[in-house]
């Protein structure tokens, strides 16, 4: 089977990656667009303490953390070890105690069903600081043994290392689609059609553009993120866990004495690559307000990114209604970086016939418009 993929995300990597072990004929084609979800998003995996209560969305995004413990043992058994992962523990905080309250049962009730959490438990201000030493003094804190990091542009680009050394190519360049007899087809910068017998199309926030020449309205579009890149000379941070204080904004560190802060959530802002003094301001407040202790670091670098936010929260996944040979993957939104290396797999048995782990009919795409 000829399976050609559109967008070599996190999502479309891992798709690729199943794919090829499953014995496909692969081909990855990406446009390389700076401002790549996967490139740019700081990679926090714990979906436990999320206050999303959407039992379809929230079944995704723990089957995603639970599905890393089985990737990355096959990626370090194909002689990977740049895989960007670290299972450091995550700290939830809260201002109000009794808040805390209300997020430690939801946490106790979830992890029944969940043993890769850990054993979670309730840490006073003292303990929270000594794990992520920046932190307020006043903080209490939910400790998750089981959250974890981990670096997207690191774990995609080792997905398509093993699926190239299992026969995939990838290259650079720009398609388009258009419908031949029903089926989708897809053709190349220079207008000739790429043989594929199925195409999956994985393109995160520029999906939308790709999909309206076969006269379907994806209802995905880019929500603008700066996440903030701050640097501690000479402190050890890679043993740090995951900061969550409960709202849109998060921190975690990484080997290099860095710490990631972010990040905006900037709806209706389209394909604006800028770093503005608002999303920056809007940032560090957030970060210093729990994190005073980060004050003094040096500022490295803020990334963009745009993620692929639909207009409800769940996922698009699976075959397109009506139109022969065409899968989506796409609004996975914030969750991306969790979701990602399992949606892939997901996307992976549908083009194979496989019969799926969860019942993909929940995340279906919506068909051409009518007329």
């Amino acid at each position: 089977m000829r399976v050609l993929i559109i967008g070599a995300g996190i999502l479309g990597a891992s798709a690729a990656y199943h794919l090829a072990r499953l014995g496909a004929q692969v081909e990855i084609i990406d446009q390389n667009h700076p401002g790549k979800a996967t490139l740019a998003g700081a990679g926090v995996v714990c979906p436990w303490a999320t206050e999303a209560d959407d039992p379809d969305w929230y079944l995704l995004y723990a089957r995603g953390a639970r599905y890393y413990g089985t990737l990355i043992e096959e990626l370090r058994g194909q002689g990977e070890t740049e895989l960007g992962y670290s299972r450091v523990g995550a700290l939830v905080l809260a201002e109000d105690r009794a808040r805390l309250d209300t997020i430690e049962g939801r946490i106790s009730r979830r992890i029944k069903d969940a043993p890769e959490a850990g054993t979670v438990r309730r840490l006073g201000a003292g303990e929270a600081k000594r794990l992520f030493p920046p932190l307020r003094d006043d903080l209490e804190a939910i400790h998750i043994p089981g959250g974890a990091r981990v670096d997207g542009r690191l774990l995609a680009a080792s997905m398509l290392r093993v699926a190239i050394s299992s026969g995939a190519t990838l290259r650079n360049d720009y398609v388009s689609l258009r419908l031949n007899d029903g089926r989708a087809e897809c053709l190349g910068s220079d207008g000739r059609p790429i043989p594929a017998d199925e195409i999956i199309v994985t393109a995160g926030a520029w999906a939308a553009q790709i999909l309206a020449l076969l006269g379907l309205r994806h209802p995905v579009v880019p929500q603008k993120g700066q996440i903030i890149h701050l640097h501690l000379p000479g402190v050890a941070t890679s043993g740090w866990p995951v900061v969550l204080p409960m709202n849109s904004y998060y921190m975690l560190a990484f080997d290099d004495s860095r710490v990631v802060v972010g990040a905006t959530r900037e709806d209706g802002s389209g394909f604006d690559y800028r770093v503005t003094a608002r999303g920056q301001l809007e940032v560090l407040q957030a970060g210093l307000g729990i994190a005073p202790g980060l004050a003094d670091a040096t500022h490295i670098e803020t990334r963009v990114g745009f993620r692929p936010a639909g207009s409800a929260m769940r996922p698009i996944l699976g075959r397109v209604p009506q139109i022969a040979g065409l899968t989506i993957g796409n609004g996975l939104g914030a969750s991306g970086l969790t979701v990602g290396p399992f949606a892939g797999r997901l996307l992976a048995g549908v083009v194979m016939g496989e019969s799926a782990e969860v019942p993909l009919e929940r995340y279906s795409p919506t068909g051409p418009e009518a007329g």
